[in-house]
């Protein structure tokens, strides 16, 4: 049964069920250590259609998922900032200017979309200066850990857990801002009278937060569990 496993766990073993989840709006990434019961329980799923759902997807042939939790360490790391963190740095700045026009030209009949455009600011801030930290000092040392044959790699934040608490609180706030604006956006769903660029904005929105999510789980439920698994067996 897998409804003792947390949905970070069923998502780490198999990509696939995260459309599940999505389809069910079950938040896999920032929400991926709660158990698959107590998750059911607080929707109000009953858990045998939730595991239903998972096994017809598990055991499809015909789909696959890259297996992430076997890659190495660097792979993973090199992944994620060649994807992920390019894709963040390409999108932010384009979303800012619909976000921006969609403000100035509806937002009086409409005014959510200027709550919309100060939320993205503060997203666009938070996720730069969160990936310069990844980039920077997390990245590096699990990177250098994972290639050493000598144990174990001195890291200058003490324990590799110090600085991913703060990562995962980070993705606790920015997976807390795309909520807030899909709350806003009523599931991203432009009104009747939005114009071509408001309904290009909530796309575009609707697929970053796609994009996040992915991003989010493959850190917070496999890259950081193994580096610290890693570190432990170093020392």
């Amino acid at each position: 049964m897998e409804e003792q496993k947390t949905v970070g766990a069923i998502v780490a073993e198999d990509y696939r069920t995260a459309v599940v989840f999505k389809e069910y709006g079950i938040d896999f990434c920032c929400g991926g250590g709660r158990t698959l019961s107590d998750t059911c329980q607080a929707k109000g799923i009953p858990v045998d259609q939730l595991e239903n759902a998972l096994q017809a997807i598990q055991s499809d042939p015909g789909s696959s998922a890259p297996d992430y939790k076997n890659w190495s360490l660097h792979l993973l790391c090199t992944y994620i900032v060649e994807k992920h963190h390019l894709y963040v740095r390409k999108m932010l700045p384009q979303i800012r200017e619909f976000a921006a026009k969609v403000a100035r030209v509806h937002g009086e009949r409409h005014p959510e979309v200027i709550e919309i455009f100060g939320l993205w600011e503060t997203l666009s801030q938070e996720l730069t200066t969160h990936m310069m930290k990844e980039e920077n000092i997390l990245f590096p040392y699990i990177r250098e850990q994972s290639l050493s044959t000598e144990s174990p790699i001195k890291a200058p934040f003490g324990s590799v857990r110090n600085p991913i608490h703060v990562m995962e609180i980070e993705h606790e706030t920015a997976g807390g801002i795309m909520a807030q604006i899909r709350d806003l956006s009523q599931d991203y769903t432009a009104p009747a009278d939005g114009c071509t660029t408001y309904n290009v904005l909530y796309a575009l929105l609707k697929e970053f937060e796609e994009n996040l999510h992915e991003h989010i789980h493959l850190e917070n439920n496999i890259l950081f569990p193994r580096s610290v698994e890693m570190e432990e067996v170093a020392k």
